[in-house]
């Protein structure tokens, strides 16, 4: 396996365990973390939080970059930071866990992560700065927008499109060739089985609004 070279990660919390443990499985050197300043010094999994995001550039000649927060209430602060580390100069890497399967015919997007156990499927292209999680499926010619998280076991089915900032909960499933607008929450176990053109939460079997966003 090639040294894909040494990368630095963004968040400490529970998302960056995951992204270690991929970013290790797929060779990169992980030269540290930033975070919050009150966790500067300690340690995630043994790596140390080396400072705060206000520390990017110190480290755009050193190593790439990838935001390792993980989708929390929507993908903003994901955003933001994407674009703090773009600011300075800084290239982002995208990681696929060494038991990940992506097609050659498929493409992932900068700062994206797949995660142990995943597939992306011939054809399917997903974004930019995307959570694709462990044993998520992205099937032919499905459509991943940037920032989206993809969650654990979620089924995403032939060409299928995905908004910008989706949440798609663990064990979700879209039926094939259906979308889902941007900015949706999908809960966990729901099943989306037509088009999804209003912004908000759903649940259930088939998918249903639960709360507008």
């Amino acid at each position: 396996m090639s040294d894909p070279g040494n990368i630095v990660l963004v968040g400490g919390g529970g998302h960056c365990k995951s992204v270690i443990e991929a970013a290790e499985s797929a060779g990169y050197t992980i030269l540290g973390i930033l975070d919050m300043p009150e966790f500067v010094g300690t340690t995630v999994l043994g790596y140390p939080v080396v400072g705060t995001d206000d520390n990017l550039a110190e480290y755009v000649d050193k190593a790439l970059f990838l935001v390792t927060v993980g989708h929390i209430k929507d993908a903003s602060l994901r955003i933001r930071l994407h674009e703090r580390i773009q600011s300075v100069g800084g290239r982002l890497a995208t990681v696929v866990a060494s038991t990940a399967r992506v097609s050659r015919h498929a493409s992932i997007g900068e700062g994206s992560v797949v995660l142990h156990h995943a597939m992306v499927n011939a054809d399917a292209h997903v974004g930019k700065g995307c959570i694709i999680n462990t044993f998520a499926n992205i099937e032919h010619d499905a459509v991943i927008g940037d920032f989206c998280h993809i969650s654990t076991g979620a089924m995403v089915n032939g060409n299928c499109t995905v908004g910008q900032g989706v949440f798609l909960g663990s064990q979700s499933v879209m039926v094939n060739g259906v979308g889902i607008m941007e900015s949706c929450v999908i809960a966990a176990g729901s099943v989306v089985r037509k088009n999804i053109v209003k912004k908000g939460v759903y649940s259930g079997n088939p998918a249903l609004l639960k709360i507008k966003l």
